[in-house]
């Protein structure tokens, strides 16, 4: 279905109805927060649109978040991977109701990692390591919930560092797998 843009740039005399929108996220999440959380806005509530996965991740914070606006807003999301959904970028691919695979997209499950560029003090660093700790498990927990599956295999993944690809992913359970020709649910309508 083609791309309808948010209210603010269609075009006058733009239909209103052309399908649901479309919204890329490209790259690491935390660069495009902002872009991301506008383009989620967009959508009504409980309204309908189309992901496009190609990330490597970025701060479970922003993942959370987006997680949070699809939940929230019951948008009813069909995600996509175009090429990598790694990292943070689980979550929110997990949250869409209908998940899309090809054979040639790519997922990595990792323990969360953390960093800290700013000079901390011994009691904030502590403190910091608790809250990692508990959010860490937390969306664990999470990322299974929203697949709909038990922790057996994800936990497993998450463990190992692994690699998985959309065949993977298809036989799991967890997403539809799809060639790389045209998908019918995405043609405009006559």
């Amino acid at each position: 279905m083609p791309r309808r843009d948010p209210p603010e740039h269609r075009p006058e005399n733009a239909e209103e109805d052309r399908g649901p929108i479309e919204i890329a996220i490209v790259g690491d999440l935390t660069d495009s927060e902002g872009e991301l959380t506008d383009r989620l806005l967009s959508v009504e509530p409980r309204g309908e649109c189309t992901i496009y996965f190609d990330s490597p991740g970025g701060s479970p914070y922003c993942a959370m978040s987006l997680v949070s606006l699809l939940r929230l807003r019951d948008i009813r999301a069909t995600a996509i991977v175009t090429g990598e959904c790694s990292s943070a970028a689980l979550w929110p691919f997990a949250t869409c109701q209908r998940r899309l695979v090809t054979p040639y997209s790519v997922f990595l499950f990792h323990p969360m990692k953390w960093q800290s560029e700013e000079h901390i003090g011994i009691r904030e660093a502590a403190e910091w390591s608790r809250h990692f700790a508990d959010l860490e498990r937390e969306m664990d927990v999470l990322l299974c919930k929203l697949f709909g599956r038990s922790a057996d295999l994800i936990s497993e993944w998450i463990r190992t560092h692994r690699y998985v690809t959309g065949q993977e992913m298809a036989n799991a359970g967890l997403a539809e797998l799809v060639g790389l020709e045209p998908l019918a649910c995405l043609r405009p309508a006559d």
